[in-house]
């Protein structure tokens, strides 16, 4: 099997989780009823309008949450891609 370059995969995860996240800012952001009827659905009918509160997007808050989940999903690829490289030597041998 190839072996992956930890920082090429972190780096490739963390832009897939960046992506991902923005998306999903987007969609709640434009479509807040059916995201919250969509939550309900998904969570076996738990009632997520009785812990919704409105309150205005702030960038600043989004910018925190995108950089920390950015950091994270690399560091995350990067652990993986050793491990799994590591693994593969190991049953290769």
């Amino acid at each position: 099997m190839t072996k992956l370059n930890p920082w090429n995969f972190g780096a490739v995860l963390s832009i897939t989780v960046v992506i991902n996240y923005i998306l999903c800012a987007m969609f709640w952001f434009a479509f807040t009823e059916p995201a919250i009827k969509f939550l309900n659905i998904l969570f076996h009918g738990m009632d997520f309008t009785k812990i919704y509160a409105s309150t205005a997007f702030v960038l600043g808050d989004f910018l925190y949450v995108l950089i920390v989940l950015a950091v994270w999903a690399y560091i995350l690829g990067a652990i993986y891609a050793v491990v799994r490289n590591f693994l593969i030597v190991r049953t290769d041998a």
